[in-house]
């Protein structure tokens, strides 16, 4: 009965509503009159906004309000970005189930509405309510959600708000909450060698350009092998709109590469290879890792000299290959009339070697040096004076003797020089007996 009155007796009554801002950090609401009896036809709104980091807690010191089914005659209603977060009506001494008692509502955002509501009569006296609200800081570091508002790396909580920060050698993008870094400067200048994206196989950072260059002599070509476990964002769709890898060599270019599939091997052609890798503000893919070989123009294969060798002996010399090329003992090289130990060549970027492969000559100790009041004895026929040939220095015999007293004898060794166990490269002498 008393439901159908509220409805006929709306369309006489216009209830009068009223709305109150309030923008302090804290503050006390009451329902009109308090502690008297609130007036029947009334509708006040208290709209509560704290500043962007906080939210708003409230709480009832005192509740006492008329009771009904589902709250449908008087009521307090508590609202935040159009949801209902609470509806109380009752008295808490007999009506626990419907009265906020010691419960807390906190708002998700830094807004909250309390709207006070009675209707046209109370068959009793009820005092109303008196409550409290205060803004609490929102920790962003443990409640953001929103991955557009989380941080990559670390997140710093403070009274009002949050940042970003990075591990170490990263750097915080402008959006202030993304980490990147800087890799714009990669040079590579051995033969081979590895790259990879940063912090492979982990997942790459976001927001980063990096730019990887291999700068080889002219002469060499550089061969890329991409590893299987490749993993760049990709699109079902679109090719490469996020995240990808480009590769210029000389006038060409490979790519873009992104999804699963690893390139695999790419023969480049050049000396000179640039690697883009590109990455947006978003996803969590591990990355890439290749390695890099150079090679060069091949040269014909060195034989080597009669009586000599070459080190490393091998089945193929590309550019930038060294021979070393040495005799066997007894033996020296001979180029240009010039004798030595070694001679070393090396394969030119145009597939020729750097000079002729020499000859291997065998060491002469020419004609040895004559000694006063004696003579020399050739122990080889012909009088050789190569390597292992021997002579014997003797005194004119009676009227000179050897000093010292050794035998004499003299060989031809490895380097082209007479040598005596005896004395070494030093000669006897003839002194009157």
């Amino acid at each position: 009965m008393r439901s159908f009155l509220i409805w006929s007796l709306s369309v006489l009554h216009l209830i009068k509503a009223e709305a109150i801002e309030l923008t302090d950090m804290f503050g006390e609401i009451q329902s009109p009159s308090f502690p008297d009896s609130y007036p029947s036809d009334s509708e006040v709104t208290w709209n509560i906004s704290v500043p962007d980091g906080f939210r708003i807690k409230l709480y009832f010191m005192h509740f006492d309000l008329e009771s009904s089914y589902l709250c449908e005659y008087d009521y307090v209603k508590i609202e935040s970005e159009d949801q209902v977060l609470a509806t109380f009506c009752g008295r808490e001494a007999t009506d626990t189930e419907q009265t906020p008692g010691q419960q807390a509502i906190t708002s998700p955002s830094s807004y909250m509405s309390l709207t006070f509501r009675s209707d046209f009569s109370n068959e009793e006296r009820f005092t109303g309510f008196d409550a409290h609200y205060t803004a609490v800081d929102i920790d962003e570091c443990l409640e953001k959600s929103d991955e557009e508002l989380s941080c990559d790396h670390h997140c710093h909580n403070y009274i009002g708000g949050y940042y970003c920060s990075c591990r170490f050698g990263y750097l915080l993008h402008s959006d202030n909450r993304t980490c990147k870094v800087e890799c714009s400067d990669n040079l590579f200048t051995q033969r081979n060698g590895v790259i990879h994206s940063p912090d492979f196989p982990n997942p790459y950072p976001k927001s980063s350009d990096c730019l990887y260059r291999i700068e080889l002599e002219e002469g060499f070509f550089i061969t890329l092998q991409f590893e299987d476990n490749f993993d760049i964002e990709d699109h079902p769709e679109v090719s490469c709109p996020y995240d990808y890898i480009k590769i210029k060599a000389g006038l060409k270019e490979f790519g873009p590469f992104c999804g699963e599939k690893s390139p695999g091997r790419i023969e480049t052609k050049s000396n000179s290879v640039q690697i883009l890798f590109h990455s947006d503000n978003s996803g969590e893919n591990g990355g890439w890792k290749l390695s890099y070989t150079a090679i060069g123009d091949p040269c014909p294969l060195v034989e080597p000299p009669l009586n000599g060798k070459i080190e490393p002996s091998q089945a193929t010399y590309t550019f930038k290959d060294q021979v070393v090329i040495s005799c066997n003992t007894g033996y020296n090289v001979f180029k240009d009339d010039v004798e030595s130990e070694t001679f070393q060549i090396e394969c030119m970027k145009d597939g020729i070697w750097s000079n002729k492969v020499p000859v291997c000559k065998m060491a002469d100790c020419k004609s040895p040096p004559e000694l006063d009041h004696g003579f020399v004895t050739f122990s080889t026929p012909h009088n050789l004076t190569t390597y292992q040939s021997g002579i014997q220095y003797s005194c004119q015999h009676p009227f000179y003797q050897m000093v010292p007293n050794v035998t004499g004898i003299f060989t031809c060794d490895a380097k082209g020089v007479w040598m005596s166990e005896e004395l070494g490269t030093h000669l006897p002498s003839c002194q009157p007996a």
